[in-house]
C-alpha cells in the first residue's frame, strides 16, 4: 500500500516511553542531511497493535523523503506462492501466468520508504534474497539476471520475539543484525498509564465528529474500567472498542455498560 506523506501521522500519548520513541524518531531523521543518503535500517518492535506503523509512517514524514512513496508491505498477508514475484518483481515468462513484467514492492518504493511489517512471519529462502538487497542495494526479479538498483529506506518491524526466533534458526541471524541497525521499542498500552484515557478520549471525540453525535466524557466507572483493563489487543483495540461504543451509545456520557458490551 502507497502513501503519501502530506496524509497526516497522529501519534498520541504523553506517557515517557512515547516521548522517547518520538526523541529516537527525530534523531533518526536527522542522520541523513540530504536525500542522497540513505538513512540507517530501522527495526520496530513491540506486541500487536501498540502502533508499529504509526511510527514507521512517522519516521518517514520527519525525513528529507517525506514527498516520496512510502510503501507498506504486510509480509504475514502476502500469498505464500507469490510473495517473491510480489517483492521483488517478475519478468515476463518468469513463470506460468506472468504475461507481462511487473514491478515488485521493493522497487515500487522508488527512493522513498520501504516499511515490512511482520518481517518475522519472511519465508527463510526469501531472508537470504532480501539481506543481499540490504547488503548490496540490488535486487533481480525473478526470471532474469540483471540487477538493478534498490534506493529505498528500508524499516522493518515485527511482533514476534525475533532475537530468540534467530536463535532457534527460524530467522536468519545475519538479516537480524543487518536489520537491527537501528531498533525502536513499543509499550503495551497497558503500562502507558493515564495515556490510555487520552487516546480514549481521542478516539470518542474522532467517532462523534465523523458520525454527528455528542460525546461528553466517560462515566468514572467507566474510567476505571479502561485503566483497569489489560488491553491484550492495544491501541487498535481500544480504537474499535471506543467506535463501537460511541455508536451504541449515541449521545451523552459513556458509561461502563455500553463498553462491557465488547470488554470481558
Amino acid at each position: 500500500r502507497e502513501q503519501h506523506a502530506t496524509e497526516a501521522v497522529e501519534f498520541l500519548g504523553e506517557c515517557k516511553q512515547i516521548k522517547d520513541v518520538r526523541e529516537q524518531v527525530k534523531r533518526i531523521s536527522k542522520l541523513s542531511q540530504t536525500e542522497s543518503v540513505i538513512p540507517p535500517t530501522v527495526l520496530i518492535l513491540g506486541e500487536t497493535g501498540t502502533g508499529k506503523d504509526v511510527v514507521a509512517r512517522l519516521l518517514h514524514a520527519s525525513s528529507l523523503r517525506k514527498q516520496k512513496p512510502f510503501v507498506h508491505v504486510d509480509c504475514a498477508s502476502l500469498p505464500k506462492d507469490l510473495i517473491e514475484s510480489e517483492l521483488f518483481g517478475h519478468e515476463k515468462g518468469a513463470f506460468t501466468n506472468a504475461h507481462v513484467a511487473r514491478t515488485g514492492l521493493i522497487e515500487a518504493a522508488e527512493d522513498g520508504v520501504l516499511f515490512l511489517d511482520e518481517i518475522g512471519e519472511l519465508p527463510l529462502d526469501l531472508q537470504s534474497k532480501l539481506l543481499a538487497v540490504l547488503e548490496r542495494r540490488t535486487l533481480r526479479r525473478v526470471g532474469t539476471t540483471q540487477e538493478r538498483s534498490v534506493a529505498a529506506w528500508i524499516i522493518a518491524a515485527t511482533n514476534r520475539d525475533i532475537e530468540s526466533l534467530a536463535e532457534a534458526g527460524e530467522f536468519r541471524s545475519d538479516l537480524y543484525y543487518r536489520l537491527n541497525v537501528m531498533s525502536l521499542s513499543m509499550s503495551a498500552l497497558r503500562e502507558r498509564g493515564k495515556d490510555i484515557l487520552l487516546l480514549a478520549s481521542h478516539f470518542a471525540m474522532q467517532t462523534s465528529r465523523r458520525y454527528g453525535l455528542q460525546f461528553e466524557g466517560f462515566s468514572d466507572d467507566a474510567t476505571d474500567a479502561l485503566l483497569d483493563y489489560a488491553w491484550p489487543g492495544n491501541v487498535r483495540e481500544m480504537k474499535h472498542l471506543i467506535e463501537r461504543a460511541v455508536l451504541l451509545n449515541g449521545d451523552g456520557i459513556l458509561d461502563v455498560d455500553i463498553l462491557k458490551k465488547k470488554k470481558k
